[in-house]
């Protein structure tokens, strides 16, 4: 087994974005770590997530993650509580910084979350999709393949 094998067999999924697949063409994908507060890992820990309206931009030089909902922690004080739509920081090597930023300013190109996770030493990872949307005619024709690969089987 490689080393990406043994992290994935060790890894505890939170949340996975369905909708990404049907929704874009996913043509890259990259794992990032991401900056979060005390109270937000708590409550990712109870599996508290919503991935489906957020996205990447970027802020001068960084990327940073948008619209990722992490409701509060309840058991916290009201005082310790964190914002649940803050931009979340992305940590990447300048040169990946770079590509994607390159990328993103290509026309209809755009980075979502795929899926966020812990890795096999307890962090909090993103895999993140370097995508294009497709259009209408494009995800009625993916219906019909599903469809038809269902009634295959």
């Amino acid at each position: 087994m490689s080393k990406t094998d043994k992290d994935s067999a060790n890894s505890k999924t939170i949340s996975v974005n369905k909708k990404a697949s049907f929704e874009y063409t996913i043509d890259d994908t990259v794992e990032t770590g991401i900056v979060l507060v005390g109270t937000e890992v708590k409550s990712l820990r109870l599996g508290r997530v919503n991935l489906s309206q957020s996205y990447a931009d970027t802020d001068g030089n960084e990327l940073y993650l948008y619209g990722l909902h992490i409701p509060e922690y309840k058991q916290a004080g009201q005082y310790f509580q964190h914002d649940p739509y803050r931009p979340k920081k992305l940590l990447l090597k300048r040169r990946e910084i770079n590509r994607l930023i390159g990328a993103i300013q290509k026309k209809g190109a755009t980075l979502i979350p795929l899926s966020l996770y812990f890795n096999a030493k307890g962090l909090v990872k993103l895999k993140l999709g370097l995508a294009t949307g497709k259009k209408q005619h494009e995800k009625r024709e993916a219906v019909k393949e599903r469809d038809w690969n269902r009634s295959k089987a």
